[in-house]
């Protein structure tokens, strides 16, 4: 058997080396010659799989390492009888993380506090629902506009436009899709943005085209009231630098880049390989985890809950960082700012999740414990 898989898969030898030869190639350089003779196809979101890549050649199962299936053809693989499988959840908690070190970020710069804000989530699938958890713990105020989970469950469900003119903070964690009752693609176009109410902070960690990335500018040009965080561009790897200067926080499409998340979505690809050809899952994701580098923090039952929630989250990931990196890749010509953003992916250095980190604290603390709870933080 022969697969073909995305250089940036990681563990792919851990998990496939007993299924037979591995090929590895940069994600989007993936093309017909390199598929020709594969019988397994390994991707990240940046492979296009479609007509044009498969057609004629042996692949018979697909899988792709990530939440999102936009980069899929998945009515090609339907008529041609491709087996494929994504990996829902498994970049979740990352992207949660993210937000949150983001808020905290915005917060400093607007000088606001954090539970005063109103909060919109707009999608609540795997990402967004396990923000409205981790934000409604918190006690904060939170709005959830999902038009297929309200057609589907019903539920406290509020329109788009509702979330616009009455949130603070606008959150994004739609899938892309560009037809049916609900298309996502400019989901937030020049009028919609224009919407915003005074002093909204605007984060897109779903896809890029959700947002009209030229409207944002000029709307962020225009108005200094808004706040912007983009992990995801419209064109990228080519990003718009002036679009990337008007943002408070700015990086390479890393929300959901924990070391966990990525070994997690290669190991649920694994799992739907197994499955697929009849074979036992003998290889287990947490055997081949590493220790967090922070693995407890001891609070006094006296500690600030402000103070305590920055360091928590703070202490695991802190998006300034990325920041950084991103914003002095983007001072290349075009060509280069490409490949550094792919480069930025490519090596991103290890970083965990704040579900795997203990907290004690030194006495009876209702609040505090509150905190760690929402978060998913271990009390010990």
């Amino acid at each position: 058997m022969l697969i073909v898989a995305d250089e940036n898969i990681p563990l792919l030898d851990a998990f496939f080396e007993g299924f037979g030869e591995i090929r590895r190639y940069p994600g989007r350089s993936i093309d017909r010659a390199a598929v020709a003779e594969a019988d397994v196809l390994l991707v990240r979101s940046v492979t296009q799989v479609d007509r044009a890549l498969l057609e004629g050649s042996p692949v018979r199962f697909v899988g792709t390492c990530t939440i999102g299936t936009d980069h899929l053809d998945l009515d090609h693989f339907a008529e041609a009888g491709i087996r494929w499988a994504s990996a829902p959840g498994c970049n979740a908690r990352g992207v949660v993380d993210y937000v949150l070190g983001s808020l905290l970020t915005l917060a400093e710069v607007e000088g606001l506090p954090l539970s005063g804000r109103c909060y919109g989530i707009v999608g609540a699938g795997q990402v967004g629902g396990r923000l409205v958890q981790v934000l409604r713990g918190l006690g904060w105020d939170v709005r959830v506009c999902d038009p297929l989970r309200e057609a589907g469950e019903g539920g406290d469900f509020v329109s788009l436009e509702h979330i616009v003119d009455h949130c603070d903070v606008i959150s994004l964690h739609t899938p892309l899709t560009h037809s049916g009752p609900h298309p996502t693609w400019h989901l937030f176009d020049d009028a919609r943005l224009r919407a915003l109410k005074p002093g909204t902070w605007l984060i897109n960690a779903a896809r890029g085209p959700v947002i009209d990335n030229v409207a944002l500018r000029h709307v962020l040009l225009a108005r200094e009231d808004l706040q912007a965080v983009l992990d995801v561009w419209e064109r990228e790897p080519a990003v718009d630098r002036e679009l990337a200067d008007c943002c408070v926080i700015g990086t390479p499409h890393i929300a959901g880049y924990s070391l966990d998340g990525r070994r997690r979505g290669t190991a649920q690809i694994y799992q739907a390989l197994c499955e697929f050809l009849g074979r036992n899952a003998d290889v287990q994701l947490q055997d081949l985890l590493p220790k967090p580098w922070l693995g407890e923090v001891s609070l006094s039952a006296d500690t600030d809950p402000d103070w305590a929630l920055a360091m928590l989250c703070r202490g695991v990931y802190d998006p300034r960082r990325d920041d950084a990196d991103f914003r002095r890749s983007l001072d290349a010509d075009t060509d280069r700012q490409r490949l550094a953003f792919d480069q930025l992916r490519k090596q991103y250095p290890p970083r965990r999740e704040i579900e795997g980190l203990r907290v004690r604290i030194d006495g009876p603390a209702p609040v505090l414990e509150r905190i760690v709870a929402a978060l998913g933080a271990v009390l010990v």
